[in-house]
């Protein structure tokens, strides 16, 4: 009786511990091949934002992060690839080194160079656990079934081994090396501006085979797109961010609007995809990196003559009838409202096309960034005429003691077809 009352104990503690194991939830040494580490992927999904990457992976209207962005380049097209985690028409057969190499060498998983269109020189400072984290992230992603695009470049571009003499002559490979002479949060700041950020590819100008220029012309503004000028990030006070604090960048980055200036053209896409949704702390450490560069810009403005009185005469009657119910008779703009024209750096930088373009074709905030009554600037090209747009633009650029070039009529006509 007594053996008996033993094997009856014993196998139901038998019972016990299989069931007591069977109900066990997966411990993270216990979780299944295919996932990631929960804070691993949140950092990634962080870092995809930081670095803009939906901007150009994602068609208006198509599938998240399935490629198909026609970007336009001096050399012809480059269709943004697939970067979802589909087997054959993704990145879904990437392993996290050639991942890595993507982002730090420009290589794809074959060894095939990627065009620079892709910011690999800014990228290469991303660190290899950072880059770990972003593919953690996208491989949680839907995979999505498109083929990649073929693009559309002149010869030999065609060619990738063009795009190796491209790199021993312009591409200098290596991760972020923080500076002891400054603090984390400058480091931090520098890390995010010339690595995710890559803020130096829009506002710095670039040579005549597309590679941004050194030395003292970083940050100094640049072409981009079809007739847009990201102006200067410099420390200079009239044709840089010299005069706008560190709340202000970040109320800007945050918001798309501060005291000195809204967002208008490919800026707009930067902070409503990426700059909204950084931490306070990363906003702060951009803000104080760009206002504590190592080397102070000296951004030059080519000297021209100001337009002539008439010219002036006829500036000054169009705006005073069409802007300065809003930007104020003295260009100051109202706070919170109209940005100011006196002082503003975006209207005065040397290359006029993002004036001339918010002319054409108005400029608002968009959700979930627009004022509160929704004020936005009216597009005044089916109002103006071109001589019109070249005189009233001539006018706010040279008022208030604003400075310069002069504006032909000429650009304003090839914006104007270019937006149809």
């Amino acid at each position: 009786m007594r053996i008996k009352r033993v094997l009856i104990d014993f196998f139901s503690l038998v019972s016990l511990c299989m069931w007591t194991a069977s109900c066990t939830l997966p411990t993270a040494t216990q979780k299944h091949p295919s996932q990631k580490p929960l804070a691993q992927v949140e950092t990634g999904r962080y870092l995809v934002k930081a670095g803009d990457c939906v901007s150009c992976h994602t068609l208006k209207g198509g599938k998240p992060f399935a490629g198909g962005v026609a970007l336009n380049t001096p050399f012809g097209v480059i269709y943004s690839p697939n970067i979802t985690p589909d087997k054959t028409t993704g990145i879904g057969k990437w392993s996290g080194d050639d991942f890595y190499n993507a982002m730090h060498l420009g290589k794809d998983n074959k060894g095939k160079h990627l065009y620079p269109i892709f910011p690999y020189p800014w990228f290469t400072k991303v660190s290899r656990s950072d880059s770990n984290a972003i593919k953690a992230y996208l491989d949680t992603l839907t995979p999505v079934h498109q083929q990649n695009k073929p693009n559309k470049l002149k010869w030999p571009l065609t060619w990738r081994i063009s795009v190796a003499a491209w790199n021993l002559l312009y591409f200098t490979p290596g991760n972020f090396k923080p500076d002891p002479k400054h603090s984390l949060q400058w480091n931090r700041g520098a890390y995010l501006v010339k690595g995710f950020g890559h803020c130096g590819e829009c506002h710095t100008p670039k040579n005549m085979l597309g590679a941004t220029r050194k030395g003292n012309k970083r940050f100094t503004g640049g072409a981009v797109g079809n007739y847009w000028f990201a102006p200067s990030l410099s420390d200079n006070l009239r044709l840089g961010i010299g005069n706008w604090s560190v709340p202000e960048i970040v109320r800007y980055l945050k918001t798309g609007s501060n005291d000195k200036s809204d967002l208008a053209g490919p800026m707009t896409e930067v902070v409503m995809n990426s700059t909204r949704y950084l931490s306070n702390p990363d906003l702060n450490a951009i803000a104080v990196y760009l206002k504590n560069m190592p080397q102070k810009q000296l951004v030059t403005v080519t000297k021209t003559s100001k337009p002539d009185l008439t010219t002036l005469h006829r500036g000054h009657s169009l705006y005073m009838f069409n802007c300065a119910g809003c930007h104020m008779d003295n260009g100051a703009g109202v706070p919170h409202f109209f940005p100011p024209l006196r002082g503003s750096s975006a209207v005065q930088t040397k290359d006029p096309e993002t004036v001339i373009h918010v002319v054409l074709m108005g400029a608002s905030l968009p959700p979930p960034m627009s004022t509160p009554a929704g004020i936005a600037m009216p597009s005044f090209a089916q109002k103006l005429n071109n001589r019109q747009i070249t005189d009233v633009v001539n006018y706010i650029r040279n008022a208030w003691g604003n400075r310069a070039p002069l504006v032909r009529t000429e650009t304003v006509s090839a914006i104007r077809k270019s937006l149809k």
